[in-house]
């Protein structure tokens, strides 16, 4: 697995996967300032790493890797915490950005599309293998260590900020029913063995927090 957590391993990353042209380098030196902006909590470099990393785990199971790995590029490029809207144009950037770096066409629409899957991933389909590697490393981090997902869920209070606590708290309770509700979060084999036991007991375990007297 590569170590994208540094800036410099994302440039590198970024170059493995786009190239060195000029084109790619000023797309490259864009995302990675996109995902640096102030505003960004969770949202982050950081994010963006973590997401790639998990990429790599679950690479085997995805019908194009590196179709995933443009994905994940652009699937927060654009987060102004807007839900549906940030990916819509966060798909259009990479319809942008991309033919510039000399992405063929269909390669381009499917990043587009996965990038869009990402604002509602219970509408993946079956049989999507790009789209389960894509959803499930997205909510990788939901199956990490406590500390770890402590630290996630305390990085997405801090994006909601503006939210008054009770509010906040409603709404992150049901967004954390929804979750569990599901047979299973994770989309591929490797993704349950991965992170579905320790996502499960995370969240439940979030969830009595929040709804706690």
């Amino acid at each position: 697995m590569n170590d994208h957590r540094s800036d410099g391993g994302l440039v590198a990353a970024w170059v493995r996967l786009a190239g060195a042209s000029a084109a790619a380098l000023a797309t490259g030196a864009e995302l990675v300032a996109r995902w640096s902006e102030p505003h960004r909590r969770y949202h982050d470099r950081a994010h963006l790493a973590a997401v790639l990393a998990a990429v790599d785990d679950l690479a085997g199971d995805a019908a194009d890797p590196d179709a995933v790995r443009l994905a994940a590029w652009f699937h927060d490029a654009v987060y102004d915490g807007h839900p549906g809207r940030d990916e819509e144009r966060s798909a259009q950037l990479a319809q942008s950005r991309l033919p510039r770096c000399g992405v063929a066409p269909a390669v381009v629409a499917e990043v587009a599309r996965l990038v869009r899957l990402t604002a509602a991933h219970d509408t993946l389909g079956d049989g999507d293998a790009n789209g389960a590697v894509l959803c499930d490393a997205d909510l990788a981090v939901l199956g990490g260590p406590p500390d770890g997902y402590a630290g996630y869920a305390a990085a997405v209070r801090r994006e909601y900020a503006h939210v008054p606590d009770d509010l906040f708290r409603l709404g992150r309770a049901d967004v954390l029913r929804r979750l569990l509700a599901a047979p299973s979060l994770y989309r591929t084999v490797r993704g349950r063995a991965l992170w579905e036991e320790r996502a499960r007991a995370n969240m439940t375990a979030e969830l009595a927090s929040l709804t706690a007297p």
